[in-house]
């Protein structure tokens, strides 16, 4: 029987930093409520029992995924009531992952660390974002870097050594000495994980909003920082093995490892997503809408072979040929071929006899390598 992971997106942050528009309130009132009604659906799927299979509560799991939000600021309690509720109603293997999301700023950390451990969460992503004290105050993070390392030691003297940090490039300010900064830190740390994200101004935000009093480094210096990080990372252990994602060995993040390999799981929460029995769902992003069990919406059938390409050429491993034939029952089209060794000429992508991987430089400008690939299997696949 095939695996399944399952996300809880905690949807509750303390503010609103200036870059972010993932779905969040700020509402302590909804904390009970919200928690509740996690539980109900995780005993009684009624919200998306529409989508599910009959035996879905018997299908292993090998991950789980506390995101959001800050589910730190959520509280130990509610973190540990949803998931001993999820050990009762699913089959949660004894080796699975359960990671928990924090902000280093959270009140009571360790205590919520500790409890969380105690109920079993084995992995935690910190949100550093910087290690400069300047930057990280300009993205609206309230902890210091000697609270981002305390959170470390917390996690630590927990018992949880798999430990993950977030760090971003092309912020405010950033300059090639301040990333080495913040580098050096993470390196420092000795955590076993990074994800590396180039700031994205999005549409709403107050970044958005205030772009033209934001002084960001260009493109090209942005490329420039994203290569540095990669070439630092890999030399002191931390080899990239996804587009933002580095990891000392046997600690690449299993549950995010789901959604690169097409692999199944579950959400659950206000705009929590799913894929299911080849189908791709996703809850409004509206913690009422979840409070008064509205279903989750149908978004498509995932699963097809152009999303398979796509996923798997964001991992450093890339796209295998003869898992493509085994998954799909077909060669990759010549004509994606073709397209991938005109990007091979360039030092974009590597074009071996068992696959096509990007380099470096190719995940710098993967969305128009990807977008030309894909194009050219669509073109196959409507002749």
């Amino acid at each position: 029987m095939d695996t399944l992971g399952l996300y809880f997106h905690i949807p509750f942050c303390k503010g609103k930093c200036p870059y972010c528009d993932f779905y969040s309130v700020t509402d302590k009132s909804l904390f009970e409520p919200y928690k509740d009604a996690l539980c109900d659906e995780i005993r009684t799927k009624s919200r998306c029992k529409s989508l599910l299979a009959d035996d879905i509560q018997n299908r292993p799991v090998d991950t789980v995924y506390f995101g959001g939000g800050t589910p730190s600021y959520w509280g130990a309690d509610n973190v540990c009531a949803v998931l001993q509720t999820a050990k009762t109603h699913f089959a949660i293997a004894k080796d699975a992952e359960i990671t928990v999301e924090c902000n280093p700023s959270s009140p009571d950390l360790e205590a919520f660390l500790s409890h969380c451990a105690e109920n079993g969460v084995n992995r935690v992503s910190l949100g550093m974002q910087s290690a400069v004290d300047s930057e990280r105050k300009g993205l609206g993070r309230t902890a210091d870097a000697a609270k981002v390392l305390c959170a470390v030691h917390a996690a630590k003297k927990a018992g949880i050594h798999n430990i993950s940090l977030d760090l971003m490039i092309g912020i405010p300010n950033q300059t090639k000495e301040s990333l080495q900064e913040s580098l050096q830190f993470l390196i420092d740390t000795g955590v076993p994980h990074a994800s590396v994200y180039m700031l994205s101004i999005e549409e709403g935000t107050f970044f958005h909003k205030n772009a033209h009093r934001l002084n960001l480094p260009d493109d090209d210096t942005t490329a420039q920082f994203y290569l540095q990080t990669v070439d630092f990372l890999n030399r002191n252990g931390l080899s990239q093995y996804e587009i933002s994602n580095f990891a000392r060995p046997g600690f690449e993040s299993r549950h995010n490892s789901r959604y690169w390999e097409q692999e199944e799981y579950l959400g659950l929460g206000a705009a929590a997503h799913s894929f299911v029995n080849g189908k791709r769902f996703a809850f409004s992003r509206s913690v009422s809408d979840f409070l008064q069990k509205k279903e989750p919406q149908l978004l498509d059938c995932g699963g097809d072979n152009a999303e398979y390409v796509l996923l798997q050429l964001r991992m450093n491993k890339g796209l295998s040929y003869v898992r493509y034939r085994q998954k799909f029952g077909k060669d990759l089209a010549q004509s994606v071929l073709l397209r991938a060794e005109k990007y091979a000429k360039h030092g974009l992508l590597i074009t071996d006899k068992d696959g096509l991987r990007l380099t470096a430089d190719g995940f710098l400008v993967s969305n128009t390598i990807l977008c030309d690939l894909l194009d050219a299997l669509d073109d196959e696949e409507t002749i």
